[in-house]
């Protein structure tokens, strides 16, 4: 067995662990249980899928992570923007029967643990970088805003039919006289206690807190005699493993929407994880992760559950708590199974307007409105991104919204490598090394000798601009110039299009009688130039390691009147 092997074994990260920890997992693993159970029961909802779905999340999953999960702390479970593109992919493949959509969601959770799996083996942990922090920032802004106006129906007891973003609330004003006056006043009053419980006693689980005061105003007020809606049947009884495979839906719709819910989940997923494990100073490995986000999902389509990423929330507060290893998750699961076998009775009377509270408090919490203002005062172009991933989720539907977030990261990079910069260097008297002119006043050209750096790839997008910029350098050249050399250490990449536009920049110059020559080259850019013949053309004594090198050589030549 590999090294990297018994890292992923099931039990590796429990060997040492230590009797003094046990109370601290006890402790984060009970008030992980107590956080998740609120969002288990309503973030289903989001999909028009049944609580207990949620709750099953709960429980496998953690302990699936537990066992190949790379990380000591991170807490896996439901995610509400994992659940918004659930609910488009179910309305895409529009199931017969509300069984039916039961049944798509558990194979598409076990689904999306199998291409997370396939996905570690191929190493496209990478992929998730395609999803870039401000698209993300966005996105997750429009998915909150999707689900905020999702929870119309709950808070006013109306059945809307509408989609978007406007046409809900149109048509919720044409339903005025529908309106369910106490279901309002209980949703919007649990909302209000969630959001002053979480602006001025954050270390109280609020959605907790939420849930035990619905229950117990509808035991005791009897509130569905005023016509308030409760949740209903919950099975009293743990899931059994079953194969979940949909009738009348084929293989490719599955995996399709599947591939889509894998993209937010991860996504989002990943970054929770690295940002915990700055917090913590623990290593993130995406394509480890893909692994433990693998057996979580895996984990809960085989027992009736819906797809899971990493939990923000349960993360928390297992790091606040001080949880120590994935003994924490483990203790969660196992408190989660026992509400479901005790529980359900109480849970059952529980309003559907405290769901949809639940909901709009943690929608809300995904709009980070600082970061949005720290993106304008920082980059006006990324800025202008995060917008872009925002609208899309909005205006075109969230399986658009994937679409449009992952080609806008796509369109930022071009853009990004559209204009690499360039710059000329010189010497700085005194001091070792090279420094660009713009920037520093003292420093001086040598005399007959241009150094030019361009600092990004040139690849077949960016040719033109570079060939501009390369005859700007040129004309711009002062008399007397015998040599021009390209740093290239700042090019990662060259393609045949650049090595073709290397030609002519030596043909442009040699015209002006300038020799050109190259230094700093990378490995690959220095292989291609090689097989394009593009080196052989320049001469072995025009391409330099360094640009001591290259000063060193024009010296001798100057020197020797060669």
């Amino acid at each position: 067995m590999t090294a990297g092997d018994a890292r992923l074994s099931p039990l590796a990260k429990f060997r040492g662990y230590r009797a003094e920890w046990l109370r601290h997992d006890l402790t984060a693993g009970l008030a992980i249980a107590a956080v998740g159970l609120p969002s288990a029961i309503a973030y289903p909802a989001i999909a028009g899928l049944p609580p207990e779905m949620g709750i099953y999340s709960s429980i496998v999953p953690l302990v699936a992570y537990a066992l190949f999960g790379p990380s000591r702390f991170l807490i896996v479970g439901p995610d509400a923007g994992t659940m918004i593109v659930l609910a488009a992919v179910l309305l895409s493949l529009a199931p017969a029967s509300a069984g039916e959509g039961v049944t798509i969601a558990a194979a598409i959770a076990a689904i999306v643990g199998v291409l997370c799996v396939l996905g570690s083996w191929l190493r496209l942990g990478f992929v998730a970088n395609f999803l870039s922090r401000p698209i993300l920032l966005g996105f997750m802004a429009g998915i909150s805003l999707s689900i905020i106006i999702g929870q119309i129906g709950r808070f006013t007891g109306v059945k809307i039919e509408s989609e978007g973003l406007i046409r809900p609330i149109v048509e919720l004003l044409g339903k005025s006289d529908l309106i369910n006056w106490p279901t309002l006043m209980l949703g919007l009053g649990l909302f209000i206690l969630l959001r002053l419980l979480s602006a001025w006693l954050p270390a109280i689980p609020g959605p907790l807190v939420a849930i035990v005061l619905a229950i117990a105003l509808s035991m005791g007020l009897d509130l569905q005699a005023l016509g308030i809606a409760v949740v209903g049947n919950i099975p009293s009884q743990l899931p059994t493993p079953m194969l979940p495979i949909p009738s009348g839906i084929s293989l490719t719709d599955l995996i399709l929407g599947a591939s889509a819910v894998l993209l937010v989940s991860f996504g989002a997923g990943i970054v929770t994880a690295r940002s915990f494990g700055t917090m913590v100073k623990e290593p993130v490995d995406a394509n480890r992760e893909l692994i433990g986000f693998g057996a979580a999902n895996i984990g809960a389509g085989l027992f009736g559950g819906i797809p899971v990423t990493a939990s923000d929330s349960r993360t928390a507060i297992n790091v606040s708590m001080g949880g120590k290893s994935q003994v924490a998750g483990i203790v969660a699961a196992l408190t989660l199974a026992i509400a479901v076998l005790f529980l359900t009775d109480a849970l059952q009377v529980l309003p559907r307007a405290a769901l949809g509270a639940i909901l709009v408090s943690a929608a809300i919490s995904l709009i980070d409105i600082r970061a949005f203002t720290e993106l304008w005062r920082v980059s006006r172009i990324e800025f202008v991104f995060a917008l872009i991933g925002m609208s899309g989720a909005i205006v075109l539907g969230v399986l658009q919204g994937v679409i449009i977030a992952v080609a806008a990261t796509l369109l930022y990079l071009l853009i990004k490598g559209l204009r690499p910069r360039d710059a000329m260097l010189g010497r700085i008297a005194g001091r070792d090394g090279f420094f660009k002119l713009h920037r520093h006043p003292d420093a001086k050209p040598i005399p007959g000798m241009a150094i030019c750096i361009f600092q990004g790839s040139l690849l077949f997008f960016n040719v033109d601009f570079a060939k501009s910029r390369f005859e700007a350098i040129a004309a711009a050249l002062p008399p007397g110039t015998q040599w021009l050399i390209l740093d290239a250490s700042a090019i990662v990449q060259i393609d045949s299009t650049a090595a073709a536009l290397l030609d002519e920049v030596q043909a442009l110059l040699a015209a002006r009688d300038i020799a050109f020559g190259i230094a700093e080259l990378h490995n690959e850019p220095r292989a291609l130039l090689e097989r394009s013949g593009t080196l052989a053309r320049l001469g072995s004594t025009m391409v330099f390691d360094d640009l001591e090198d290259a000063r060193a050589e024009f010296m001798r030549r100057a020197a020797s009147g060669t």
